[in-house]
């Protein structure tokens, strides 16, 4: 599965860096191990960046600890606004 995190001209530079840590060198990673990982937000008031998971690690035990330790990680060292990480839970078709 390929998804484009669309650089859109309104991004704000905080939100250009995650899309391209995002792009280079995580989704790379995540996509070796048989998923994806989208992007689906940053709140700059809270410093809080929303991913979802997709593929094999939607439904990976340890997808929690890689967003955490791998990830949230390597976002906030190059992205000092950053300040947390969330994952996204995939939606049911009776929640939409």
């Amino acid at each position: 599965m390929v998804v484009c995190l669309c650089f859109v001209q309104d991004d704000s530079e905080t939100v250009a860096m995650i899309k391209e840590l995002l792009e280079t060198r995580i989704r790379p990673a995540v996509q070796d191990d048989g998923g994806d990982i989208e992007y689906r937000g940053f709140d700059p008031d809270t410093g809080i960046v929303k991913l979802k998971m997709q593929g094999a690690c939607s439904g990976c035990p340890s997808s929690s600890v890689t967003l955490k330790s791998g990830i949230e990680n390597m976002l906030m060292h190059y992205i000092p606004e950053l300040l947390e990480s969330k994952m996204q839970e995939a939606r049911s078709k009776k929640d939409t």
